[in-house]
């Protein structure tokens, strides 16, 4: 008498496909604004960040809709952001405006760097606040279309960067700041997509969607550029009395205000696709 086969109780091992070519694609985008500002491309080298952004806001919501997440995927899109929102960001910006400033340049340019990675390591690590509502300091696509704007609208108009280099070389390490900063920044989870608005609301979005088309560049750098600076406001109204803690620190001793039960969206951690970036 023959044994009935066994049934391979193992999981099947392997790397689903769609997720992660979506992410390939964010890194090629990423890895392509380097290669393009070391041509001197830059406007080419800002469009392909934001680029990498779109790649980086469909991978995880795709794995979601066809249940495809996996740890390995969480993991690849860590290191993805890590280039294309790290890496690519500090070197267009030192390329284009930091490069004849010596040690102020690079070190600026390190610090942008560093920070996308303690941020990306927070995020990964469930150390930010649990307000499902708000992020812990600046997202890294954020930080990085707020550089990748400021590249982007100078190339356009013609302006040489190292005429403004130290400029540039502040406002590169105060966005690298923001992202390990504790300011509150809104993450828009909360917003119901299937619910139904009126007519102008649609229409307001058309309109949205033509002025951003027929000036991208500036239109781009003034929107990253009030979000990040809504974090410092929206921390500033959400506390009694602002301290060192609100700022930057650990982030158990934040003391924001809890938010209602029935606003709470829980954080918790996705050992699923999105590594830093539920963050759109």
């Amino acid at each position: 008498m023959t044994e009935p086969n066994k049934v391979d109780a193992q999981p099947r091992k392997g790397i689903y496909l769609l997720p992660n070519l979506l992410t390939t694609a964010g890194l090629f985008s990423g890895f392509y604004a380097i290669i393009s500002s070391m041509n001197g491309s830059f406007e080419a080298a800002a469009i392909a960040i934001f680029v990498a952004m779109i790649f980086d806001g469909l991978d995880g919501r795709v794995a979601r809709l066809t249940n495809t997440q996996s740890e390995f995927g969480a993991q690849y899109d860590s290191m993805a952001d890590m280039l294309s929102f790290g890496m690519a960001p500090a070197m267009v910006v030192y390329t284009w405006a930091l490069s004849d400033l010596g040690k102020f340049g690079w070190l600026a340019a390190f610090l942008f760097v560093a920070c996308a990675a303690l941020r990306l390591a927070r995020f990964n690590a469930n150390l930010s606040v649990t307000d499902g509502r708000y992020f812990q300091g600046l997202a890294s696509p954020a930080s990085a279309a707020l550089c990748a704007g400021m590249v982007w609208t100078g190339a356009y108009y013609g302006i040489d960067g190292k005429s403004l280099g130290y400029l540039i070389g502040l406002i590169t390490i105060l966005a690298g700041l923001l992202m390990v900063s504790n300011f509150r920044y809104h993450s828009f989870k909360d917003v119901n997509w299937r619910d139904k608005v009126s007519f102008i609301t649609i229409l307001l979005v058309v309109l949205i969607f033509v002025v951003i088309a027929a000036r991208p560049a500036e239109m781009l750098l003034i929107i990253f550029f009030l979000y990040a600076c809504s974090g410092p406001i929206t921390t500033y109204r959400s506390v009694k009395k602002l301290t060192l803690e609100h700022v930057i620190g650990d982030a158990d001793e934040v003391d924001f205000p809890a938010p209602d039960a029935t606003e709470e969206v829980a954080q918790k951690p996705e050992a699923t696709k999105k590594a830093d970036h539920s963050e759109p």
